[in-house]
């Protein structure tokens, strides 16, 4: 019998969402899964997960509410509302908002969780498709103290480490500081190769060539990869990096920083993601490399 408490996730359907819904059921936890097109959920009824029809419905008798959708408005029209998760929310419970929103996005659930009584910690993930479907998710997460011995269970359901950051917002921060380390690398690794190929250098010799020395990175190889072979099976997809890119820029905007890189590769990411948006972040390669001669 389940003796760890009732879990809603709202956003079960999703790529993270799914297989966290999965991981958090395997490790004990009731849970109520939600998700706008409900057929993508219904796999998880193979978990003992009951997939149902409104967010308040999975919030009703659930101690802790997990938002894991696609950006701000979506974490708030899935809360907000007479069916949404806050109607259906107990006085106290612990919502765990883990979508990537940004600071303005982080500061609406903020009034939200003080206007209807709920603990709220900011827990964004660092992952893609496969870490999120291996359990191996890094969790950044913050809010009050008393909330991390609760949480943690769950953190340890989805992910192979957690870091606590301070008071709500601190992840989402830290958040944004990581992912503009890897608009960066990826921006930066997609017109090295379209540089390398326009001036006759195989790409994939550039990547030989570095690989196991200190300018290598592993997530330059994986998504070098990808762009050198142009198969783009998504495990991020780009419209998403450009809306996390977004997210950056409007941080600097907010504290006033002048940091024209990043303003040049939201743009580039903005760009590419018009007509490559569903595929693979790395996709982006596609913006810069030079057309392949017809076959």
């Amino acid at each position: 019998m389940n003796s760890r408490g009732t879990v809603a996730v709202l956003g079960a359907g999703g790529t993270m969402g799914l297989p966290m819904t999965r991981h958090i059921a395997d490790a004990g936890y009731e849970v109520r899964a939600w998700n706008r097109h409900r057929d993508k959920a219904e796999p998880l009824s193979e978990h003992a997960v009951e997939v149902v029809d409104t967010p308040s419905d999975a919030a009703s008798g659930s101690s802790v509410l997990i938002s894991i959708v696609s950006d701000a408005d979506a974490v708030i029209a899935t809360m907000a509302g007479d069916s949404g998760g806050l109607a259906g929310a107990a006085q106290g419970a612990t919502w765990l908002q883990m979508s990537t929103i940004g600071i303005a996005g982080t500061e609406r659930c903020a009034a939200l969780a003080e206007e209807h009584g709920l603990v709220l910690v900011d827990a964004p993930v660092v992952g893609t498709k496969q870490p999120a479907e291996q359990g191996k998710l890094t969790v950044l997460a913050s809010g009050p103290q008393e909330a991390c011995e609760s949480s943690q269970p769950i953190f340890d359901a989805v992910g192979q480490k957690t870091v606590w950051l301070g008071e709500a917002g601190a992840g989402t921060r830290m958040k944004l500081v990581i992912n503009s380390w890897l608009v960066s690398v990826l921006e930066g690794l997609a017109e090295t190769l379209a540089f390398a190929e326009g001036i006759g250098v195989d790409p994939a010799s550039f990547l030989e060539t570095i690989e196991g020395s200190p300018m290598d990175v592993p997530y330059a190889q994986m998504k070098g990869r990808m762009m050198i072979e142009r198969t783009f099976d998504p495990s991020f997809k780009l419209s998403l990096a450009a809306k996390d890119a977004g997210l950056i820029l409007e941080a600097t905007e907010r504290h006033d920083l002048e940091l024209p890189l990043l303003e040049t590769i939201n743009a580039r990411l903005d760009a590419a993601s018009v007509e490559h948006g569903d595929k693979d972040m790395a996709a982006t390669y596609l913006a810069s490399a030079p057309e392949q001669p017809a076959r």
